[in-house]
C-alpha cells in the first residue's frame, strides 16, 4: 500500500509516472526485441516491397514523382500500421491470455503505464521504419530528402501512428491470443490495399477511392505523400481530422473491451 501511495504522493507525481513509463518502455522495447517474428518482419516487409517494386523494377513516374521517392512514403505508412498494429494487438492479447494484464493490475504499477509503454515501443519501431526506408531511398534509390523533409516525414508518420495503437488496442481487446494475428491482418491487409500502399491511389478502380476515403491509412499517406508532391487531394486538417475521430473511436471500444475485461475478472 505505502508503494501504491508514493507513486501518488503530491509533488512526486510527475517525476514517478514518468519514471515508471520509461521504465515499462524500455522493457516492452527489449521484450519485443527477443521476438525476431515481430521485430525483424515489421522492419522487413516494407523494405522488401520497397526493393522490389521501387528498385527491382527500375526507374518509373507515379504522377510527377519518381517511384523510388514516392513510395518511400506510401510504404513508411505500411511499416508504421504494421508496427502498431502488432506491437499493440497481438502482445495484449497474447498478454491477457495469459493473465499477465492481471498482474498488472494488482502491482501497484498505475495499468496505463503498461499501454503507454506499448504506444512507445511502437512509435521506436515506426521511426525505425522510416529511416530503413529513406537510407534504402538514398543508397540504392537516387533519393536525395532535404532534412526539413526529412524531419517533417517522419514526425508525420509517426504521430499518425497513434491512432493505428488505439486501433491496435481495441483488436487486442477482443481478439484471443491465438486469433489476434489473424484479425489484425485482416484490417491491415485490405486497409492497405484500399489506401493506395501497394498499388498508387490513381491506379485504383473508382469504388474502391471512395471507399479509401474513409480509412485512416488512406489520410496518413496522403499527409506523407504531400510532403514529395505525390499527394492526391484534400486538405492537411482535414486529414488529420479523420485520423483524430478514428483514434477516438478505436479508443472507446478499448475502452469498452477493459470494462468488460474488469468486470470478468472482478
Amino acid at each position: 500500500m505505502a508503494a501504491t501511495l508514493s507513486i501518488f504522493e503530491p509533488g512526486r507525481l510527475g517525476p514517478n509516472l514518468v519514471t515508471i513509463c520509461l521504465k515499462e518502455a524500455k522493457y516492452e522495447f527489449l521484450k519485443s526485441l527477443r521476438y525476431p517474428m515481430f521485430s525483424i518482419s515489421t522492419l522487413l516487409f516494407p523494405l522488401m516491397f520497397y526493393v522490389l517494386f521501387g528498385l527491382v523494377m527500375g526507374p518509373q513516374t507515379i504522377g510527377n514523382v519518381r517511384s523510388t521517392l514516392y513510395l518511400i512514403p506510401a510504404y513508411g505508412t505500411f511499416g508504421v500500421m504494421g508496427a502498431s498494429l502488432f506491437g499493440t494487438a497481438a502482445s495484449l492479447a497474447m498478454e491477457r491470455g495469459l493473465g499477465w494484464l492481471e498482474v498488472k493490475r494488482a502491482s501497484p504499477m498505475p495499468l496505463f503505464a503498461y499501454f503507454v509503454a506499448k504506444v512507445v515501443m511502437s512509435m521506436i519501431f515506426s521511426v525505425s521504419n522510416v529511416l530503413a526506408l529513406v537510407l534504402m531511398g538514398a543508397a540504392f534509390g537516387g533519393v536525395h530528402l532535404p532534412g526539413s523533409i526529412l524531419f517533417k516525414l517522419v514526425v508525420t508518420l509517426v504521430a499518425g501512428s497513434l491512432p493505428f495503437c488505439a486501433m491496435g488496442l481495441a483488436i487486442g481487446y477482443f481478439a484471443g491470443p491465438n486469433s489476434a494475428p489473424a484479425m489484425i491482418n485482416l484490417f491491415y491487409l485490405p486497409m492497405s490495399f484500399c489506401s493506395g500502399l501497394w498499388l498508387p491511389f490513381m491506379f485504383l478502380p473508382k469504388f474502391i477511392q471512395r471507399v479509401a476515403l474513409f480509412l485512416p491509412a488512406y489520410h496518413l499517406s496522403q499527409l506523407a505523400l504531400n510532403l514529395v508532391g505525390g499527394g492526391q487531394g484534400g486538405t492537411y486538417l482535414r486529414h488529420w481530422q479523420m485520423l483524430a475521430g478514428f483514434a477516438l473511436i478505436s479508443l472507446g471500444v478499448a475502452w469498452v473491451g477493459h470494462r468488460r475485461d474488469e468486470k470478468a475478472h472482478g
